[in-house]
């Protein structure tokens, strides 16, 4: 069943260095707030999975959390690449990064065959496409009842999956609303989930059409934090930080600047104080644009 725990207290207990962590969003609910948090604790090794790396992963990769990276599309939507891991593939700063890239199908069938404790998934897809010359583990399989060549993707089972939500209740039941992705296998895929909420509420009510509620027995940690997501959005609560988007390229191209980032605005910024922490950006002061706890 679900723990009410501090944001410090959920990553030390649930994220060791060396293991397979997601940490997925599409869109908004992009769990920064945790991400940060283990970019303080100085884990490392991480293999990181998500469907689309953007500026979280950038910044986790940068500042040496990654061995590995296991993506379908990767870059500052709107913008541009991602310079943190331009430079860890192409110049091994600060460290070598392995990438293994698959679609955006593969993915979401590899979580979902995750969560169905199945060894793969498998899928019509990848003909025409050059990324199983480059990804060994794309396989092609016969299908014994129509013959036909059909392809195969190791299932994904994150030791750890770490989501952000909009609610959660009292019991420790969580509400996704909006553009929900992935999170709902990535969780379900995972031995261990922790969730990010912006409020604890008495009773899950979703207000719009498109929400999955998560039980509280397939999530082991919830953590409050009000701006969580910031930069991206929260449906409901905040609207996407697009400045610091666009500022986000010159800082990360940077390596001093990069640094100088990170350090007064993760590593010197207290973890519970997400939802007040002003990013200074490139000429431009951004807020989280958060909403106050209910």
């Amino acid at each position: 069943m679900s723990e009410f725990l501090r944001l410090s207290d959920a990553v030390s207990r649930f994220v060791r260095p060396g293991h397979r962590v997601a940490l997925e969003g599409f869109t908004h609910l992009i769990p920064f707030a945790a991400g940060h948090e283990i970019i303080r604790q100085r884990i490392d090794g991480l293999t990181l999975i998500r469907m689309t790396p953007d500026l979280l992963y950038d910044q986790m990769i940068g500042s040496g959390c990654a061995k590995a990276l296991v993506f379908a599309w990767g870059g500052n939507p709107g913008v541009g690449s991602l310079p943190r891991l331009r430079d860890a593939v192409e110049h091994q700063w600060p460290n070598r990064i392995e990438i293994e890239e698959h679609s955006h199908a593969a993915m979401s069938h590899a979580y979902a065959a995750g969560a169905s404790a199945m060894p793969c998934a498998i899928l019509r897809g990848y003909r025409g496409s050059d990324l199983p010359a480059v990804n060994p583990r794309i396989r092609f399989i016969t299908c014994p009842f129509t013959g036909e060549e059909l392809a195969c993707v190791p299932a994904i089972r994150p030791d750890v999956t770490i989501i952000h939500a909009q609610r959660a209740d009292r019991d420790g039941n969580v509400l996704v609303e909006g553009i929900i992705g992935v999170q709902k296998e990535a969780a379900l895929a995972a031995a261990h989930t922790i969730v990010t909420v912006e409020e604890v509420v008495d009773r899950l009510v979703p207000t719009g059409f498109n929400a999955v509620i998560l039980p509280s027995w397939t999530i082991d940690a919830i953590v409050v934090v009000p701006g969580g997501a910031h930069p991206s959005y929260a449906h409901g609560y905040y609207s996407r930080d697009n400045t610091f988007y666009a500022a986000w390229d010159a800082i990360g191209r940077d390596r001093r600047a990069f640094e100088t980032w990170m350090q007064t605005h993760v590593h010197e910024a207290h973890p519970e104080h997400f939802r007040s922490r002003a990013y200074v950006t490139a000429g431009a002061a951004s807020s989280s644009g958060a909403v106050e706890p209910q």
